[in-house]
């Protein structure tokens, strides 16, 4: 069984492009994908004909980094923006979202709020009750600051 899988060097490339392709799901990045890819014009090739494994590793690296270079920002921009643009910090993100404060926050002081699932140092505007919603008016470092919602 081994021996047949590296006689069909199709076969060992397209898995390969696979687990390239299944590394991207827990590698953030995006980069891990063009490897995949390259990995399956390289499987492509050896299907239509039977180059050597030299021409083999070059194809793949060719095809990988070409791709890379060719098309990650172009994807990038389409699939992973907002509206085509990228907010311009982090904290744009946060501005105008709801949270929920998990303890009692005075006007002025700090305290905690969840924020997707996550915890947040925040600091309040007017005084704030444990469950209640507010809204994210600001982002400084890792600090929230919020208001009530109205």
């Amino acid at each position: 069984m081994e021996s047949e899988f590296f006689m069909r060097p199709d076969l060992f490339w397209f898995i390969l492009g696979l687990v390239f392709l299944l590394l991207e799901l827990a590698i953030p990045g995006f980069v891990v994908f063009f490897f995949g890819i390259g990995a399956w014009i390289t499987s492509l090739v050896c299907l239509l004909a039977n180059p050597g494994l030299d021409l083999q590793i070059i194809i793949f690296s060719l095809t990988s980094v070409l791709t890379l270079l060719l098309l990650r920002r172009m994807l990038t921009n389409r699939f992973f923006s907002e509206g085509g643009k990228t907010p311009e910090t982090l904290g744009d993100e946060f501005i105008g979202m709801d949270a929920v404060a998990t303890v009692d926050i005075p006007a002025g002081s700090k305290g905690k709020v969840e924020f997707k699932g996550t915890l947040f140092n925040a600091r309040a505007t007017d005084d704030i009750k444990s469950g209640q919603t507010v809204e994210i008016i600001e982002k400084e470092s890792i600090n929230l600051i919020v208001k009530p919602k109205k």
